[in-house]
């Protein structure tokens, strides 16, 4: 178990992550009516054919946006995975602790800032 957080960073730190699972699950939820993404894209292309292009645009931005919520969604449930497992506010690359200031910003943080930043360079398209 990660010990430099304390007992009470670690408890806000979790309720803020359930909070925020909660949140996702309910704007999933809402954002889909109920339905599978599959249903969902079915039901925005059955929408009258006058606004094919914009239910096209809509469809397409409907499906960014659930897929921004489920990736956030994925990264709060391995966040609170770690934090069952005592492995959480460690740097999944480098093992070092990850500073409680970023993990009130960020609770789904798995890598220090270092770390992060690299990975971030190395996912920017080369330049032409």
């Amino acid at each position: 178990m990660t010990r430099h957080l304390g007992a009470g960073q670690r408890a806000l730190l979790q309720a803020e992550l359930e909070m925020r699972q909660r949140r996702l699950d309910q704007t999933l939820s809402t954002h889909q009516e109920g339905a599978s993404r599959v249903e969902h894209a079915h039901a925005l292309l059955e929408q009258d054919e006058d606004g094919a292009r914009r239910h096209a645009m809509d469809r397409e931005l409907d499906m960014a946006l659930s897929d921004l919520e489920i990736a956030e969604l994925g990264a709060v449930s391995r966040a609170l995975l770690r934090m069952r497992q005592g492995r959480y506010g460690l740097c999944t690359d480098c093992g070092t602790e990850i500073p409680f200031d970023r993990l009130k910003v960020e609770p789904q943080a798995d890598r220090c800032v270092p770390c992060e930043s690299s990975r971030e360079r190395h996912l920017q398209p080369a330049h032409a």
